[in-house]
């Protein structure tokens, strides 16, 4: 089945009093997703590709992917239902008898962008999805505008939630 789907990047991340607001959007429009301050604090440091001193979760898990020969393709913010946005990661394995798949796999948008991140991976959002978030570009043009930075704490509370 074949969807349109909007590339998107993570254009900020925010700590919230409930954890963190990912930003996501293009130069046409930007949406949120609130996301827990673990998972937020991961996609922060993979895009200031900050070391760490030991592997955290989502580094294990590129890890292993990297010694099974796969990478993450792309990932895909397919739906959203009763505010809760759900995901999926494509995923291109090769091993060493040059044979390929592709793997799909259902996951947290919060986890899927903390990989793509991560690995460099394209991200997308269904029509669908993208046509039905509200567009919050003037929030973010405000903030930095203002100079808010993603150390500083909002007031926003949670409107959209992941699936857990």
């Amino acid at each position: 089945m074949n969807k349109t789907v909007i590339e998107v990047q993570v254009r900020a991340v925010l700590p919230t009093s409930g954890g963190c607001a990912v930003f996501l959007g293009n130069n046409d429009k930007v949406f949120i997703i609130y996301v827990d301050q673990t998972v937020g604090s991961a996609i922060t440091m993979f895009m200031r590709d900050v070391s760490k001193e030991r592997p955290l979760t989502h580094d294990l898990m590129g890890h292993l992917m990297t010694a099974l020969g796969a990478r993450v393709e792309r990932v895909i913010i397919n739906d959203l239902k009763n505010a809760t946005y759900y995901a999926r990661m494509i995923i291109h394995a090769e091993n060493e008898l040059q044979q390929k798949k592709i793997i799909e796999l259902d996951g947290r948008p919060s986890d899927c962008i903390a990989m793509a991140t991560q690995q460099k991976a394209p991200m997308y959002v269904s029509q669908e999805v993208w046509d039905e978030v509200d567009d919050m570009s003037d929030v973010l043009r405000k903030m930095e505008e203002e100079g808010i930075k993603p150390d500083i704490e909002s007031e926003s509370g949670p409107e959209s939630t992941e699936e857990e």
